[in-house]
């Protein structure tokens, strides 16, 4: 009797393990989920190239007491020092994933602090824009677009670091320069041209700008021999 009741509470286990195992996944899907709409929260204007999700969000909670956190902590703590020792201020010439073949901006800001600002120049509006601006000039903008504070669509990065003196000059360029760029174009006025005239100001080499996103910062990085602080010789 024992023999012949075996297979069915065999089938019995296996059915549970399958239904718990999928709350789990439906759990940690939701998790995920929930993860990318808080780190994009800041952000809530559409863009005509919506970044490609990657597929892993990575996330960490360390249990109280749990003495592995203790290391991550001081790791982070001695970066941020570093980083102020470097220069009080700086430029973060950035590249992110998108619809198409990607985009270059800035983050700008203080050191000690988490906050930053974003400045790039990209289509005002949706796809229509996007697509007309690769035969005409078509109105930009020129602030955060979707993805842009999100580190899961980052594909490379470049930080410079800078005085207090020169930063007042760098920010007041890079204001100026979103003030006074009203059009976007793939192949002239685009988001790599953008960034390479703020890299240009703070006596940084420059590739040309018709490259991919990533690409670019990654060539202005080496064409610079990865420097991580510059001084301006303008006095202006």
């Amino acid at each position: 009797m024992a023999k012949r009741n075996r297979p069915g509470l065999q089938l019995l286990v296996a059915m549970c393990v399958i239904a718990a195992s999928g709350e789990l996944g439906t759990g940690s899907g939701n998790a995920q989920q929930l993860a990318v709409q808080t780190e994009q929260q800041p952000l809530q204007q559409s863009s005509p190239r919506k970044p490609l999700k990657r597929t892993h969000v990575a996330t960490a909670v360390a249990a109280p007491g749990d003495a592995s956190s203790a290391p991550e902590v001081k790791r982070v703590r001695k970066s941020r020092s570093a980083a102020a020792a470097k220069g009080p201020y700086y430029v973060d010439f950035r590249a992110r994933t998108a619809a198409s073949y990607g985009h270059a901006f800035v983050w700008f800001g203080k050191s000690s602090e988490k906050e930053v600002e974003v400045a790039g120049l990209h289509p005002a509006g949706d796809e229509i824009p996007y697509v007309l601006g690769h035969l005409m000039w078509v109105p930009s903008e020129t602030g955060a677009s979707y993805g842009d504070l999100d580190v899961d669509y980052l594909t490379a990065s470049y930080r410079v670091y800078l005085s207090a003196a020169d930063a007042e000059k760098v920010f007041a360029f890079i204001k100026h320069l979103q003030a006074t760029s009203p059009v976007w174009n793939a192949q002239t006025t685009n988001c790599t041209a953008f960034i390479g005239r703020i890299a240009s100001f703070m006596g940084l080499k420059v590739p040309f700008h018709l490259k991919k996103p990533e690409e670019y910062v990654n060539e202005l990085k080496e064409m610079n021999g990865g420097r991580e602080t510059v001084q301006l010789t303008s006095t202006e």
